[in-house]
């Protein structure tokens, strides 16, 4: 076969990286939890909410007592800032269990921001674990999974 025939056309470059603004950076606090908050005009559904999204939730239910249920759901679906999307039997459901999510709202330190509760099948080998990686941490070495699946044997 012809030489020519086997030539490329050069590929375009790509284009160069976009690097986030000051002002992006700022309008996303780094010390709050993480959320499920969405925009009014999100068609996404059925995300499950963040603990702290919960906590929110009781407390506004709190202070509101004899708001029915159905306006609670509707109060969070069209809030301008920080809209919640969640269905009426799920909010049922976490009230019955609303002391068993405050509990774990103090179980470790990054409760608030997990969506489903931790599952800890042996306490003695999950506090022994966290008091070796403060350990670690203390002497500065990084821990990773290898090292504790490792560690867990």
């Amino acid at each position: 076969m012809p030489a020519e025939l086997h030539t490329r056309e050069p590929r375009p470059k790509p284009a160069p990286y976009v690097c986030k603004s000051q002002a992006d950076l700022e309008s996303h606090p780094t010390d709050a939890p993480p959320t499920s908050v969405k925009s009014i005009k999100s068609n996404k559904h059925r995300d499950n909410l963040t603990l702290h999204d919960w906590l929110t939730m009781f407390s506004f239910i709190d202070s509101h007592p004899n708001t029915p249920q159905e306006y609670i759901v509707v109060h969070f679906k069209t809030l301008q800032k920080g809209a919640l999307e969640f269905m009426l039997s799920m909010l049922s459901q976490k009230l019955r269990g609303h002391a068993e999510l405050e509990q774990h709202a103090n179980s470790h330190r990054n409760a608030l921001s997990g969506k489903h509760p931790r599952a800890v099948t042996s306490p003695e080998v999950d506090k022994a674990l966290v008091l070796w990686v403060r350990s670690m941490e203390e002497k500065g070495e990084t821990v990773n999974g290898p090292m504790l699946c490792e560690k867990q044997k």
